[in-house]
């Protein structure tokens, strides 16, 4: 089939094998077979794999999707029982129904795992973009800063210092006209003709957002 366990070398990780001493593994009952793999049989165990191989991919592949990983899990799967054939027991079902549960359950923990890993990824990749964002925006906020201080450097002094005390100072038309000894309509008027010309200065570097 897909893999190389029936070869005639042991699967890697297996303990050596030896030469059948069961005159017909082919015609042979499971339980049989399962007594000769744990005195190591070579043709007992290929028979068993034989038999059961190609459902356990079957199950393997529907969990799994994946090509690659179903041959793994059933690979580990084989492997696992070539080690330990004292697991199966006869009495609670048949020799496949345990082969295709445990190819079930470590499908399923390969799944998960899988999908924990990809869940990790996709986050790790959101905070990148996220931390990514923030960079870009300091750094966008830093140009622009410097934008505005080069605009306001050309703005008339009069017109500079009545934005200054409004806006970033933080004081009221009343609070500036009084600080300039200036009228209060002089003042919204110096403010007025500044914002126009800051905003065109602005516009023409790039930084308008509409």
């Amino acid at each position: 089939m897909l893999l190389g366990i029936a070869a005639a070398v042991p699967p890697p990780g297996a303990r050596a094998w030896n030469t059948s001493r069961i005159d017909d593994p082919i015609t042979a009952e499971d339980p049989k077979l399962v007594e000769r793999v744990v005195e190591r049989d070579q043709l007992a165990f290929a028979e068993v794999y034989r038999r059961h191989g190609d459902a356990a991919f079957g199950l393997a592949r529907r969990v799994l999707v994946d090509r690659a990983l179903a041959e793994e899990v059933v690979q580990e799967v084989f492997v696992r029982f070539w080690n330990r054939p004292d697991r199966f027991d006869a009495e609670r079902g048949s020799l496949r129904s345990f082969l295709l549960a445990s190819v079930h359950g470590r499908s399923v923990d390969l799944l998960r795992a899988e999908t924990a890993r990809r869940g990790r990824e996709a986050r790790d990749a959101r905070r990148f973009e996220v931390a990514l964002d923030d960079i870009e925006r300091h750094v966008l906020d830093l140009t622009q800063a410097e934008a505005v201080r080069t605009a306001l450097a050309e703005l008339d002094p009069r017109e500079r210092e009545a934005i200054e005390l409004a806006y970033f100072g933080g004081h009221s038309y009343r609070d500036v006209a009084e600080l300039l000894e200036t009228p209060e309509g002089t003042v919204k008027s110096r403010i007025r003709a500044g914002l126009h010309r800051l905003r065109a200065s602005l516009i023409d570097a790039g930084y308008h957002q509409s």
